[in-house]
C-alpha cells in the first residue's frame, strides 16, 4: 500500500470532532479538487501488517464499557483517509484492524466502492465542482459532509440515505475575507435547511495535525 503518512491526533471535522483517533492517510487522488488543502503525493510502501503495527504504536486506548447484559469494547478509532482511501483499502486490513480491537472510519468521496466492513462512513462529495466524473457510487452512508462555497446547493444529495448526520463544512479558500463571507453564507443557509448540521475544521483552528 502507498501510505502517506500515519499519526495520532484529534478529528477535526464532522460527527467526530473532538474524538481521539489514529490516521491513515493514503496516498493518491483519482480526483483534482481547486481547493484541496491535503498533500498527499509523497509515500511510503508499505504491507497491511505494517500499517497495523503502526497503528497500534498510537496511544489510542480501548475503553471498556457494560452494556446491559455483557461487557463489550468501545474500540479506538481508526480513520482511513487520503487522497482516496477507496482505492487502495482492503477488507483485509479492515479486518486486521479489528482483530486489533479498533473501529475503522472512512473518508471518502464516494466515487468507488468501500469494504463492506468498515465501520463508518464519511462520504464527502465534490461532484458540485467537477461534475459527472466525480459523482458519488454510494448511496448509504454515516455522515454526509459537504464542502459549501455558498455558490453551490446541497439539495444535490437529498437521495443520499444518511444514518446518523447531514454537514456543511464552510470552504476554506485561503482568502480570510472571502472565507468569512462563506461561513456566514453556510451559517444561513442551516438555518432555513435545519436538516443540515455545520462542521468547521477545528483541527486548524485550534492548530494541530
Amino acid at each position: 500500500m502507498r501510505v502517506n503518512e500515519i499519526f495520532y491526533s484529534l478529528q477535526g471535522e464532522g460527527f467526530h470532532t473532538g474524538t481521539p483517533a489514529v490516521f491513515v492517510r493514503f496516498a493518491g487522488c483519482n480526483l483534482n479538487c481547486p481547493f484541496c488543502d491535503t498533500d498527499f503525493a509523497s509515500c511510503k510502501e508499505m504491507f497491511e501488517a505494517e500499517v497495523v503495527s503502526e497503528v497500534l504504536k498510537c496511544p489510542c486506548n480501548q475503553v471498556l464499557k457494560q452494556s446491559s447484559n455483557q461487557a463489550f469494547r468501545h474500540s479506538g478509532l481508526v480513520v482511513i483517509t487520503g487522497g482516496e482511501p477507496s482505492l487502495q483499502l482492503t477488507e483485509s486490513l479492515v479486518d486486521a484492524l479489528h482483530r486489533q480491537g479498533r473501529r475503522v472510519a472512512v473518508e471518502t468521496n464516494g466515487t468507488h466502492p468501500l469494504p463492506s466492513n468498515v465501520d463508518w462512513i464519511t462520504l464527502s462529495p465534490k461532484d458540485m465542482f467537477l461534475g459527472k466524473v466525480a459523482a458519488p457510487v454510494l448511496s448509504e452512508v454515516d455522515e454526509l459532509k459537504v464542502v459549501f462555497d455558498g455558490i453551490h446547493k446541497p439539495e444535490l444529495y437529498e437521495h443520499i440515505n444518511v444514518r446518523h448526520a447531514r454537514f456543511l463544512q464552510p470552504c476554506d479558500t485561503g482568502d480570510p475575507q472571502r472565507n468569512g463571507i462563506i461561513i456566514n453564507q453556510t451559517i444561513e443557509y442551516i438555518k432555513a435547511n435545519p436538516q443540515w448540521r455545520l462542521s468547521l475544521q477545528t483541527h486548524k483552528i485550534v492548530g494541530i495535525r
